[in-house]
């Protein structure tokens, strides 16, 4: 299983709003800069996390992105379908319904789903050990 790129800069860009915003806006080009990625593909990233309810943008001059709801409620889970959707990640090809296979991976994703829920992002954003790996 692997989570694309885009989940990856989603997740840190939460972190980075967290440690950095202090309640303020965070720009486009700020979040770009800081992982050396195109202000256009990190757009399309923050769009998804707009449209999930996660964070909200204003535009102009002033504008930025800032968090809608408490950043302490934002969940590992939450970043990860915002991204990449609610589906699942193994599908039996054999009728799943039957299939012991799918069962126990069905179980597998379940537990996962449940640890990411659990995980705030906040938890980890102020540790010291905290820090982004660019490639």
């Amino acid at each position: 299983m692997k989570y694309t790129k885009a989940t990856n800069y989603a997740l840190h860009t939460i972190v980075y709003m967290i440690e950095h915003s202090k309640g303020e806006k965070v720009s486009v080009i700020t979040l770009a800069k800081h992982f050396n990625v195109s202000v256009t593909y990190l757009s399309k990233i923050l769009t998804q996390l707009v449209k999930a309810g996660l964070i909200d943008s204003t535009s102009g001059a002033n504008g930025g992105y800032f968090f809608s709801k408490k950043a302490e409620e934002i969940s590992f889970m939450d970043v990860i379908n915002a991204v990449e959707g609610n589906c699942a990640l193994f599908k039996c090809e054999f009728g799943e319904s039957k299939c012991s296979i799918h069962k126990v991976m069905i179980e597998a994703e379940n537990l996962m789903e449940s640890y990411l829920q659990d995980k705030k992002i906040y938890e980890i954003a102020n540790e010291e050990n905290f820090e982004v790996n660019k490639e």
